[in-house]
């Protein structure tokens, strides 16, 4: 049994996809967290769980939100699940009378009801039930109740009510419906009525649809003979407003029918936070403080000392048992360095990050299920219009903290070919989390005083030049007229522990994955880079290939303050993944029983040198994932090595100002 599951975005669909299925998935209390469609398997039932991307109608405004319509055209399913939210259901109900009109068998999930009875909202549920025509069970997605009801309704062999349409359009959308039945009588199984107003209303993948059945010619001359029709008849200009307008009419009568609004004693607290938070003025200063809040917890009252503890367990006891360990086997040099001071020291070095990177995740957690993330985009859609952009790209942007492939897959929520591009080759920008290991070496060797606001500098500086050249781009490659910038606020919420656990844990794991995989694999090739040279293998590692390779491309780096082979082979590893800089310095700086690597690398950077390495990690080349997602997303060679190429440079231009600029004034 295949169900389809569909909403509005921001009306809990993920959280309820989550419960139903028993999988997890990423919870976001903001829209465009589904950009694409998730299939998962009801707990106990032979049954699946399709979650496709939120949309407020059946008519795309942007790439993701043509995956349903897409789905309804080419995919076959059993029931629809519609999930409407309580406080918000005049909005809502503009896609469920759609998907009524598709006129498959549907079942209304009703969530949020706890907060429409907060907003003093009373829903009748049976009589709504009786006019949608439709079986509908109240749930509270984010707890989880009622969802088990839910799904024993939805799984059952859900039967039609009735065929009869919801909204009478008249005679004019009436009629033409009735002749585009005959035109396509046999020549497809889906149904003509939804196809019809679908079309009137422009929906560019139903004309597609269509033109592989009748001619394209007939199908322009059939819509322009309705729209002269309404015209002629007086009813309105506008076949797309007239038939919002009686789609409207009907769901007021609905309304008024089910709900009784209760006097609320004071303003929501959602009101009163974002008279602040909100603010033309306090705005961006509220998010600023809120990210130095981020860096402190992270480097310094929790993050550093977690990491210190841990570092000293694994090159303390961890290291002393399996070197124990590997001599009562008996094992040859070889391979105990290669464990030791390969795997051991380039694995380990990044692990030790595990709890800086665990409490970043968590606190953007918080933020997300919190509602406020939201807020950051309206509050940043003013600078953003100014730039050629709107709001709605600072998502992905802030998605991209984490991790900047998510964060280029966001793009897909944004409606205009010009602003998607160009948010997907500024996202790289964003300093996400593989490059914060880099960071907390660093800051820690070096800006011991000031950890929170180096690093809190590095994120404002990647949004600046994101912004900087989205309105260089914007002028200049990407002429053209940037979209409304539309987006809800939903309320906000107290995140449950369980949830936000889940949430920190997905993103965070992926990282331990990384370095239980990736940065394993890339370790013993680095050491083994390190171990042979040209003459031959255990050599002096200035004398290795590595060296060499390091060598090579360091020339290229001396005007930045790192003109060393150890930094070029560091960066060159870097495009891999940035966590590898990280495990590449472990082992090059490698020495038992001597010194720390901080102790090490304060030998070959300065403060000034260190700050530009930095900034250059921050800004050059994205990461292998990051580049193939670009790809994926433009399906263009030309962008994706654009996007690699403007980046390199920039982060060149960027560290030699600051490097250069800083010598000239004294620094060092």
């Amino acid at each position: 049994m295949e169900i389809a599951l569909v909403g509005n975005p921001n009306t809990g669909k993920t959280s309820l996809f989550n419960h139903l299925t028993g999988s997890y998935e990423y919870v976001g209390n903001w829209s465009g967290v589904t950009v694409e469609k998730k299939v998962g398997v009801f707990k106990g039932k032979d049954a699946r769980l399709i979650d496709l991307p939120g949309v407020y109608t059946l008519n795309p405004i942007s790439k993701d939100e043509g995956v349903v319509t897409n789905f309804f055209l080419q995919e076959s399913f059993d029931t629809l699940l519609n999930i409407l939210d309580a406080s918000q259901l005049k909005r809502n109900l503009h896609l469920t009378i759609q998907l009524h009109e598709y006129g498959a068998p549907m079942v209304i999930g009703l969530n949020m009801i706890d907060v429409a009875k907060m907003r003093g909202i009373d829903i009748d549920v049976e009589k709504l039930s009786a006019l949608l025509e439709t079986p509908i069970a109240p749930v509270v997605a984010r707890t989880g109740k009622g969802c088990d009801y839910l799904a024993e309704m939805v799984t059952e062999d859900v039967q039609l009510k009735s065929q009869s349409p919801l909204v009478d359009y008249g005679e004019v959308i009436e009629g033409a419906i009735q002749r585009l039945t005959q035109r396509l009588s046999g020549k497809t199984n889906k149904p003509v009525r939804w196809l019809g107003l679908q079309l009137f209303e422009g929906n560019p993948y139903i004309h597609s649809y269509l033109q592989g059945i009748i001619d394209e010619r007939e199908i322009l001359t059939f819509i322009q003979s309705v729209r002269s029709e309404l015209k002629n008849s007086g009813v309105a200009d506008s076949l797309e407003q007239y038939i919002y307008k009686k789609r409207n009419e009907k769901i007021e009568k609905i309304i008024a029918t089910v709900t009784s609004n209760r006097h609320a004693k004071k303003a929501p607290l959602s009101e009163r936070i974002d008279r602040i938070v909100t603010n033309k003025f306090l705005g961006i200063p509220v998010f600023l403080l809120l990210l130095y809040f981020m860096f402190m917890l992270t480097f310094d009252w929790l993050g550093f000392p977690l990491s210190d503890a841990l570092e000293d367990f694994i090159s303390g006891p961890l290291t002393a048992s399996i070197a124990a360990f590997l001599s009562a086997v008996g094992v040859s040099e070889f391979i105990r360095a290669l464990i030791l001071e390969g795997i051991v020291a380039g694995v380990g070095g990044v692990l030790v990050f595990v709890p800086q990177i665990f409490i970043l995740f968590f606190f953007i957690s918080l933020l997300e299920d919190s509602g406020y993330m939201a807020r950051v985009a309206m509050v940043m859609d003013r600078l953003m219009e100014w730039i050629g952009l709107n709001g709605k790209a600072f998502i992905p942007m802030m998605i991209g903290f984490g991790c900047n492939v998510p964060g280029i897959m966001a793009a897909r929520t944004i409606e205009t070919p010009k602003e998607r591009l160009l948010t997907v080759l500024l996202t790289p920008m964003m300093s996400c989390s593989a490059r914060l290991p880099v960071y907390a070496l660093f800051v820690g060797m070096f800006f011991l005083q000031y950890k929170a606001v180096v690093v809190l500098s590095l994120y404002v500086l990647g949004i600046l030049i994101a912004f900087i050249l989205a309105k260089l781009f914007s002028k200049t490659i990407f002429k053209g007229e940037t979209s409304l910038f539309v987006i809800e606020l939903p309320p906000y919420r107290l995140p449950h522990i369980r949830s936000l656990w889940r949430s920190t844990w997905d993103k965070g794991k992926g990282f331990i994955k990384k370095a239980g995989t990736f940065i394993f694999a890339g370790s013993v090739v680095i050491w083994l880079l390190s171990y042979a040279g040209p003459g031959g293998a255990d050599v002096n590692m200035d004398d290795s290939f590595l060296a060499i390779i390091g060598g090579v491309l360091a020339p290229i780096f001396e005007p930045l303050g790192f003109g060393t082979w150890q930094a070029g082979a560091s960066l060159l590893t870097g495009f891999l993944a940035k966590e590898a800089i990280i495990s590449t310095m472990n082992i090059i700086y490698f020495v038992p029983d001597e010194a720390s690597l901080q102790g090490l690398l304060a030998t070959a950077y300065t403060p000034l040198a260190a700050y530009s390495f930095m900034v250059f990690i921050l800004l050059y080349i994205p990461c292998l994932a990051t580049v193939a997602t670009i790809y994926k997303e433009t399906q263009s060679k030309k962008w994706t090595g654009f996007s690699m190429s403007y980046a390199f440079i920039i982060a060149y231009l960027l560290a030699l100002i600051i490097y250069q600029g800083g010598k000239l004034i004294g620094l060092s």
